[in-house]
């Protein structure tokens, strides 16, 4: 027979419930807007560059709350936190709906990034101090599910609700469950009591540190493959920016006696392997869902419909499996189980390194099985190795630390890959150009078919004809361009898997324990 006895009330089982609504808004928001900004871009009259902070002032203010989460649970409960924090989300996700023009709507999604960014790590956390260690296949298996299908969904979401109604309720679809979370939490999820007198402690220069550490560095990760890197002097301002409030925040954070972030907790092998390998997942968790879009918008020239249609599959195929990959991690030594999610996730984007201008569903199909199972292994695992090994008082931190450092493996994916797409699509471009050769007959009678079918239609069919050619040519190497991403990302996960011969099998008495 089960053993009910360590289970956590129902009371709790219930707010842990709408714990979870309010992650899966605080992830699904960092995407819903993105096949949704030039109808946002024309109700707010913004600029082509002005629009795209929508996400990033968003991104932003996200990286820079999700380590405080730790902080603000000993300061003011985990109950009191997470109620003002989707309350405050709710409200300015009412106000976002509410902009009028994009200035404020940039400052209101920063506002909403930052105080939404706490739900996340207080879900991740709370799913080690309620359940007991033979129920974290299960609950790390919600958790990942939500995680990953969040993002997945975003843009496809934000598409159809922007097409059914209008972009406002991108904004106002929050305000239902926002409501119904911050009440369920309050009145079901009392689990620790604040301590007020550690607000005399908080180190607010350590806080100045962080912020000017983390918010410049997502901005140069963000802008700097459109603005040539180092060629503009605001990244340049910025990095350096970055890096001295770097130096000042891992100074101050290992000096004082009550930092802001409590990096010791990195003294745990299990823990600093675990944040890199999150760091890792990051990459392919944000990566895949820009590139894949990306590939079906500028190659195949898709609508969100038919992009969220195809990546459906991935979301599918996580939300099948979490169950049963949560019931072996609680069966197989869940180091082995990581081993063979990088393994899955690597060979699947090897897989789709070899598309062709016509490639769509049927090309995608297997790779994204193979990868959303894969990667719904890592997240789950990855959570798993990382705090498993720690005590209950460092989960809250180390949940912090954890979800953001997978924050900024997607951004670090996502700006190197923008680099790599542009280097290798010059190269492809010099490489397929001078195969253009007008003197070899398999041109000369492609631009003669060409200057044919445009006769009457265009004034000068000859020089039409040479342009329709350069835009085949330069279609080509965009095609070759993400073949190499993929290959890389894959190649980038199957070097990963040697990390697992450093990682301790988790301990359940070393875990975090149920509180009740």
């Amino acid at each position: 027979m089960t053993d009910k006895s360590d289970m956590p009330p129902i009371a709790h089982r219930i707010g842990f419930i709408a714990i979870m609504v309010g992650m899966f808004m605080a992830i699904l928001d960092i995407q819903i807007v993105a096949s949704s900004l030039n109808e946002i871009q024309a109700g707010v009259s913004a600029t082509p560059d002005e629009i795209s902070w929508v996400q990033t002032a968003y991104l932003i203010a996200e990286v820079i709350m999700i380590p405080l989460s730790g902080m603000l649970t000993r300061w003011l409960s985990t109950r009191l936190t997470f109620v003002l924090s989707c309350a405050a989300f709710t409200l300015a996700s009412i106000g976002c709906a509410m902009a009028q023009t994009i200035d404020q709507l940039i400052v209101l999604r920063a506002i909403q990034g930052f105080v939404g960014g706490a739900m996340i790590p207080i879900a991740y956390a709370l799913g080690f101090r309620l359940f007991p260690p033979r129920m974290m296949g299960l609950i790390q298996a919600v958790i990942g599910m939500i995680a990953t299908t969040a993002p997945s969904i975003g843009p496809t979401l934000g598409g159809y609700i922007t097409l059914s109604l209008s972009w406002h309720w991108l904004f106002l679809m929050n305000v239902v469950p926002g409501v119904i979370a911050c009440v369920v939490v309050w009145f079901y999820l009392h689990i620790d009591e604040p301590d007020f007198s550690l607000f005399k402690k908080i180190d607010f220069t350590g806080l100045l540190f962080l912020a000017l550490f983390l918010g410049p560095l997502e901005f140069v990760l963000e802008e700097g493959p459109g603005e040539d890197w180092f060629a503009s002097t605001e990244i340049i301002f910025f990095s350096l920016l970055s890096a001295i409030s770097a130096i000042a925040f891992f100074w101050r954070a290992l000096t004082v006696d009550f930092p802001i972030v409590d990096l010791k907790v990195f003294k745990d092998r299990n823990f600093a392997l675990g944040t890199i390998l999150g760091f890792i997942i990051g990459i392919a968790l944000y990566g895949l869902v820009y590139l894949m879009p990306l590939f079906f918008g500028t190659v195949r020239m898709f609508n969100s419909l038919q992009i969220g249609e195809i990546m459906f599959v991935t979301g599918a195929t996580m939300f099948l499996t979490a169950p049963v990959v949560g019931k072996l991690s609680d069966k197989i030594d869940v180091r082995y189980m990581l081993t063979f999610g990088l393994f899955m996730v690597g060979l699947g984007a090897i897989m789709n390194s070899t598309l062709t201008t016509e490639s769509g569903y049927e090309q995608f199909f297997l790779p994204q099985i193979v990868r959303g199972i894969g990667l719904l292994m890592c997240i789950l695992t990855a959570t798993r190795l990382a705090m498993g090994t720690l005590p209950d008082h460092e989960i809250s931190n180390a949940a912090g630390l954890f979800n953001v450092m997978r924050n900024l493996g997607g951004a670090v994916g996502l700006a190197t890959m923008d680099t790599i797409r542009d280097v290798r699509f010059d190269y492809h471009w010099t490489q397929l150009i001078h195969s253009v050769d007008t003197t070899r007959d398999v041109v000369v009678q492609q631009l003669y078919q060409s200057q044919m079918q445009l006769t009457g239609m265009v004034s000068d069919p000859a020089a039409a004809a040479i342009k329709q050619m350069a835009q085949r040519v330069m279609r080509q190497a965009r095609v070759l361009s993400f073949n190499d991403l993929f290959l890389l990302l894959g190649v980038l996960y199957l070097c990963a898997v040697p990390l697992m011969l450093f990682m301790r099998k988790p301990q359940p008495a070393e875990g975090a324990k149920a509180e009740h």
